[in-house]
């Protein structure tokens, strides 16, 4: 699986106009399925998530944790985190697990990352309208294939 994690001021994601996610404090997860994951990558991708220390203690140092803060997550189906640009200038997809596999990977994933902490969501499939305020900035790329 492929997650892009931001620390988030807050963050939103709307759906034909309408809010059907939201958090604030916390983190915006950009998640994808990769062809061949599995329940368990999903379990430690969201362990590894809410435990890493992104956030500032009170020195200011990055030091603390989604848990140790007790912060929230939004987490957004996003197929394009799986783009192959190697060759040409238009990206492939085809690493990316099939929409069905995909939707139900997202799901237990949500399931995972909010045995943990609170979590919102987006919708599988959807065109989402996602709006952030981005803390730090602090991104960060993780993939459990690598």
């Amino acid at each position: 699986m492929r997650a892009l994690i931001q620390r988030v001021k807050q963050a939103q994601v709307h759906v034909d106009g309408a809010l059907i996610g939201a958090c604030d404090a916390g983190l915006l997860v950009l998640i994808c399925a990769m062809d061949g994951d599995t329940d368990d990558l999903s379990a430690k991708l969201a362990a590894k998530i809410s435990k890493t220390r992104i956030f500032k203690d009170d020195d200011g140092r990055m030091n603390r944790s989604l848990l140790d803060i007790g912060g929230s997550a939004l987490v957004v189906s996003q197929f394009t985190l799986a783009a192959d640009t190697k060759s040409g200038n238009r990206p492939g997809f085809s690493a990316a697990a099939r929409p069905e596999e995909g939707k139900r990977l997202y799901e237990k994933f949500v399931a995972d990352l909010g045995a943990l902490v609170p979590v919102q969501t987006g919708q599988f499939g959807a065109d989402m309208a996602v709006s952030l305020i981005n803390d730090g900035p602090v991104t960060i790329w993780m993939d459990t294939n690598s």
